[in-house]
């Protein structure tokens, strides 16, 4: 008599950014049958605008965890993962004189320590010398993380893509999707392909389980199916300069901007506008003001000197853009079921899952979230609850703590205040 083999858990996740493709590769690696759906391409939208700067310099816990096996994964996918690279390279917090947060760098850095991060406060003339490419004459007090690293975030997204065909995943770009209802078989999926003349053919598929990855569109997707969630896109801009640099990433705390070495010379950003942005209309191009802002830093962070060249923000700009980030009341993103927290009508195990909110740091957080939400995904629909002992969700992530139609002011997630708080 042979043995009944329990049928593979169905999955659909929705978003072809860096979360949904991990998540998918993790599952599908973990036995499930997975279904992605990307309404472009993989790669279209935020992670494939986001700048790819990687630290693990955090002075909270989880996030430091999270940071750190993000890293881990990502220096493992150098050696392991076709089309993609993993450059490591130190990252250096800076602090003007007169700022008063500089007061707090010390504390913070101290925090991280005991967290197990490779992090120091340095002398801005020791950091000088070691970094000459970096001005600091004007610094009040510098940290650098050395286990930090840089690499492009859409051919990690690619790659990753093109792994989890291999590992089963059926892969469906150019497909927009809404969510259905609960159904005794799960969750249901609303397919639509556009067709060449423009009409749209719906097909239904039902799934033990749909994971919402998709960034800015996550609360409009999962209000489909009455989930509310506090998940606000908001607007950030990144540019890339032609200026020679073989310098470390760098964060000017004081003028809220970064940047790190890339290929074409150097990438930098922020730009952040902290005011809700419509996901489907929103001005791609960067503005004039984050143009001039951003080249003004440059002007004043690069080393400058009778043998350094002074960055010209109109001749070195070679392109810049806009792209979105997402925003919760607290910082921290909504990651984990959805259906008990907001009230789902039918009763039973959770079948809808969310992971969002990502403050900025998605991209670089995308390895260690991904093998979460696979790994809680999984023990959820096998009837481990949430906040059990050997659940794989985090609880400080846990969705159940907002009641979803929570009103805030948008806070940009790279600030050195956000980056110091914690125990």
């Amino acid at each position: 008599m042979t043995e009944e083999v329990e049928p593979a858990p169905s999955v659909a996740v929705v978003g072809g950014g860096a979360v949904g493709v991990t998540t998918a590769a993790d599952l599908a690696a973990r036995g499930a049958d997975v279904t992605l759906y990307e309404r472009g391409e993989l790669a279209a939208e935020s992670s494939g605008l986001a700048a790819g700067v990687l630290y693990d310099a955090y002075a909270e816990d989880v996030d430091t965890a999270v940071g750190a096996r993000a890293l881990e994964r990502f220096r493992a996918f150098d050696r392991t993962l076709p089309g993609f690279s993993f450059t490591s390279c130190p990252y250096v917090i800076a602090v003007r004189e007169g700022d008063p947060d500089a007061d707090a760098v010390p504390a913070m850095v101290e925090r991280m320590r005991d967290h197990g991060r490779e992090v120091s406060v340095v002398d801005p003339d020791a950091l000088g010398r070691r970094f000459p490419a970096l001005r600091t004459d004007d610094l009040a007090v510098a940290a650098v993380a050395e286990g930090a690293g840089w690499t492009d975030p859409a051919s990690y997204v690619r790659a990753l893509g093109e792994r989890a065909a291999r590992e089963g995943v059926a892969v469906e770009t150019g497909t927009a999707v809404a969510l259905g209802p609960r159904t005794d078989a799960g969750r249901e999926i609303r397919v639509r392909d556009a067709g060449e003349t423009g009409e749209s053919a719906v097909e239904t598929r039902d799934f033990d389980a749909v994971v919402v990855a998709a960034g800015a569109h996550t609360r409009s997707l999962l209000a489909d199916a009455g989930v509310t969630v506090p998940v606000v896109p908001y607007r950030v801009q990144a540019l890339v300069a032609r200026a020679e640099y073989t310098g470390p990433m760098a964060y000017d705390a004081t003028a809220d901007a970064y940047l790190r070495p890339h290929p074409d010379g150097l990438l930098a950003g922020d730009g952040t506008e902290p005011v809700p942005a419509d996901p489907d209309d929103y001005r791609r191009e960067a503005d004039d003001w984050f143009r001039e802002g951003v080249s003004a830093v440059l002007d004043e962070r690069l080393a400058s000197g009778d043998s350094a060249e002074r960055f010209d923000p109109q001749s070195d700009v070679s392109r810049s853009w806009a792209g979105l980030c997402t925003a919760t009341p607290d910082g921290d993103p909504v990651v984990g079921p959805v259906d008990s927290a907001a009230g789902d009508p039918v009763a039973g195990d959770p079948a809808l899952f969310v992971a969002a909110g990502w403050q900025g740091h998605g991209f670089m957080r995308a390895p260690a979230m991904g093998e979460t939400v696979a790994e809680g995904v999984l023990a959820s629909l096998a009837g481990v609850d949430f906040d059990a002992p050997d659940s794989p969700w985090i609880g400080a992530f846990d969705p159940a703590r907002f009641d979803g139609d929570e009103e805030f002011e948008i806070a940009e997630g790279m600030s050195l205040s956000n980056r110091a708080d914690g125990t």
